[in-house]
């Protein structure tokens, strides 16, 4: 589901909040700076806000946030829904014991990493990040909180890339985006 449909003034003025930089990381790429959203205090709020609108009456527990834009918005929306703040981490940023989950990229591979015990079987949880691409990350989040005997309820992001079919790795678990990409 996207709220980029649902005709919510909002949307529109944190669509236009989001700077497209052509040809980075390298050349062929459309980046999608969140930064310049974060510097809006309005825009930002309100980025929060719908989450939170959608997602207070959901009986979530964890709020799980992928390295690194979903530690911007991750841990506000867990605050305001009384829910953890979970974080999903690279390789190695971890002290202790964790579960790892491998997922293939364009072009390699990666690791998403959860300290075990963070999560307790039968915990719901919501999975947030700033963007879906090709979806990889999000099912490597979405397999690491499973593991842990976690139900996903949902994964939340700000921007979806929709030619790039990310939907389409989730294993028909609801994603909700603010905006897609153009």
């Amino acid at each position: 589901m996207s709220g980029c449909k649902d005709q919510d003034p909002r949307i529109h003025a944190i669509q236009s909040r989001i700077r497209v930089v052509p040809d980075f990381p390298k050349p062929g790429i459309m980046f999608q700076d969140i930064t310049t959203l974060l510097l809006d205090p309005k825009a930002f709020k309100d980025t929060i806000d719908l989450f939170v609108e959608r997602y207070k009456a959901k009986n979530i527990s964890v709020v799980a946030g992928i390295e690194a834009r979903g530690f911007i918005f991750g841990p506000p929306i867990a605050l305001a829904i009384g829910a953890k703040f979970v974080p999903l981490r690279k390789p190695n940023k971890l002290p202790g014991k964790v579960f790892k989950q491998e997922y293939d990229l364009e072009y390699g591979s990666d690791c998403l990493e959860m300290h075990i015990g963070a999560v307790e079987a039968g915990e719901r949880a919501l999975v947030v990040d700033d963007l879906i691409a090709t979806g990889g990350t999000l099912r490597a989040a979405m397999n690491l909180l499973e593991r842990a005997g976690a139900e996903v309820v949902e994964c939340a992001c700000v921007i979806e890339i929709p030619y790039l079919k990310g939907k389409e790795q989730l294993n028909g678990k609801p994603l909700y985006v603010l905006v897609e990409s153009q």
